[in-house]
């Protein structure tokens, strides 16, 4: 299968630059495949696993989330708000994350701006958990 080549820099600076066959992620409008010769795009990131194939077959998950996502002149660029590879996740503090913010969302008087605070860190504690066993 042909490959491209795929960049992906967060915040914390560049994730991976290499060759790819695929990257799949979740855009804000779906899930979305980037495969060699794609027609130049761009779209804003959701929050999910991304799933790289690499030239060897080898598959690498990252959970990723924000940011945004183009394909100009056969590169591809990722540029996530925040990336994690599956096997540097700290599952403990993404189980811990996930536990306060199932508890704030119990609490009976929790304003409407606290609430989705705490529905975005359940889901961000998901997606990391998630990624974390797509080894």
């Amino acid at each position: 299968m042909a490959s491209f080549h795929l960049e992906i820099v967060s915040i914390d600076g560049l994730k991976f630059e290499d060759e790819v066959e695929r990257v799949t992620l979740r855009s804000i409008a779906g899930d979305v495949a980037i495969l060699a010769g794609h027609t130049n795009y761009c779209t804003a990131v959701g929050m999910g696993t991304a799933k790289l194939i690499l030239p060897d077959g080898t598959e690498r998950h990252g959970a990723c989330i924000g940011g945004m996502l183009s394909v100009m002149d056969k590169r591809c660029h990722l540029l996530p708000s925040t990336w994690e590879w599956s096997d540097e996740i700290d599952v403990e503090r993404a189980k811990e994350a996930k536990r306060k913010a199932e508890e704030k969302l119990r609490e009976e008087r929790l304003s409407e701006e606290a609430r989705l605070r705490a529905q975005a860190k359940l889901y961000r504690a998901l997606i990391r958990l998630q990624t974390a066993g797509a080894k």
